[in-house]
């Protein structure tokens, strides 16, 4: 069985560098780091995908082409089985973590993000990983100032980073991808023990 890791984000190159999309962007900074293949467009999945090794551990990255609502579309094309969803990790942007913060979950709801909500629709379980990445921004005491209106939110969740901000994410995907190869070469619970630690 391999490991399955999905980049959440929207597909267009207009999205590239936004809130929405640092799912994406981290997993395609955990294939650079590790020289996997390059991504190319599977059209059964509707995705694009890259594989290799961390260790032993066979890994399989996978960015959906779809929007974000439809990602299990491209997901359950990997994850076949409930027992097959143990060893999936989820990465994507949350609202509810300020950005330069990210914490690894296991069998949670979706909070209402609707990329994730289409993989538990589509895998008919929660039972997988997630590691989401804070996008809100924060006051200097740590307090999330996080958009309110759906308006708002959608607006805000499509934009690009400022330039400080970009180097929050790089620090931030550092340690997001130390905690994807801890999953590979030891196990997914001390991964999210350092990653939530770290924080």
């Amino acid at each position: 069985m391999s490991i399955v890791i999905v980049g959440l984000g929207n597909p267009d190159t207009e999205y590239k560098g936004t809130r929405h999309n640092v799912g994406r962007a981290a997993v395609q900074a955990f294939a650079k780091k590790f020289d996997f293949n390059d991504f190319e467009f599977d059209k059964k999945s509707n995705a694009l995908i890259s594989e290799g090794k961390v260790g032993k551990a066979k890994m399989i990255l996978v960015l959906p082409e779809t929007f974000m609502n439809k990602s299990g579309e491209s997901v359950r094309k990997y994850v076949k089985s409930v027992k097959a969803a143990a060893e999936l990790v989820v990465v994507h942007d949350d609202l509810d973590i300020a950005l330069g913060k990210a914490k690894m979950s296991f069998n949670k709801s979706s909070g209402g993000h609707r990329g994730v909500q289409s993989v538990i629709n589509h895998l008919k379980t929660e039972s997988f990983y997630r590691i989401r990445i804070g996008i809100s921004p924060s006051t200097a005491k740590g307090v999330i100032k996080k958009p309110s209106g759906a308006d708002l939110i959608d607006n805000f969740i499509v934009a690009s980073f400022k330039p400080k901000e970009v180097d929050e994410l790089k620090s931030i995907n550092k340690k997001i991808v130390e905690c994807l190869e801890t999953s590979a070469t030891d196990s997914f619970a001390r991964a999210m023990g350092e990653l939530n630690g770290a924080f």
